[in-house]
């Protein structure tokens, strides 16, 4: 039972922390806030994402859970589709310049309430990229989301604790990488340079490519 529960929470863990592992716009506002603000500015920014990204797995959740019977019959197309759409996101970020984006961005004053509220807002306000992101990595990490409610009240509750603890896998992993990432950027913050943005977003496209990959290569050997 212990092995079971801890297995689909390090599934949900896999999907939060590879979903946030991208040095987009709201990556740079965070990072940049860290440098700017401090420790506490760029955690709670990163906090903000990592609610706002759990809100939009329950609604890719809910896709996945309608959608569940399509998903079933072209399990084995779906999953190459969405191991091809990560390393083409993969790629994207590796070759993603963020240095003009952090050029154009200026950290403000602002309380620290406020560093959050901004980043969950300005997260969700880019569902319609984030969803059918999050639900590729549910997809690639064979993650299972479904909700059978006609089954029975005891199978139904199963299913509901099952989804709960990979819903909060999904805010653990994407918790820990912002916390992770922002820490270090804080200790190295009087030597940190924009172009090192760079070299994380080569780390991160090459992470999520061989991820991508590898549900490909798993797909089509078995």
């Amino acid at each position: 039972m212990i092995v079971e529960i801890l297995e689909i929470l390090f599934g949900g863990f896999c999907v939060g922390l590879a979903s946030s592992v991208t040095v987009g716009p709201v990556a740079v506002l965070c990072i940049q806030r860290t440098l700017s603000k401090g420790h506490l500015s760029g955690l709670l920014s990163g906090l903000g994402i990592a609610c706002a990204d759990t809100i939009m797995a329950i609604l890719a959740f809910t896709v996945y859970a309608l959608l569940k019977s399509y998903i079933d019959e072209y399990n084995t197309i779906i999953q190459i589709c969405g191991g091809i759409f990560v390393v083409v996101v993969g790629i994207f970020i590796f070759f993603k310049n963020p240095v003009p984006q952090i050029r154009k961005n200026r950290a403000g004053h602002s309380a620290l309430w406020q560093d959050f509220v901004s980043m969950f807002g300005f997260t969700l306000a880019n569902f319609v990229v984030v969803i059918p992101y999050i639900l590729a990595f549910f997809t690639m990490f064979n993650v299972d989301l479904s909700a059978d409610t006609a089954a029975g009240d005891v199978v139904a509750l199963s299913r509901m604790m099952r989804n709960t603890l990979v819903l909060g896998g999904f805010l653990l992993g994407a918790v820990l990488w912002w916390f992770a990432l922002t820490s270090l950027i804080n200790i190295f913050r009087r030597g940190f340079r924009p172009r090192h943005m760079l070299t994380i977003n080569h780390i991160a496209g090459i992470v999520i490519s061989v991820l991508g990959l590898y549900t490909l290569l798993s797909v089509l050997i078995s």
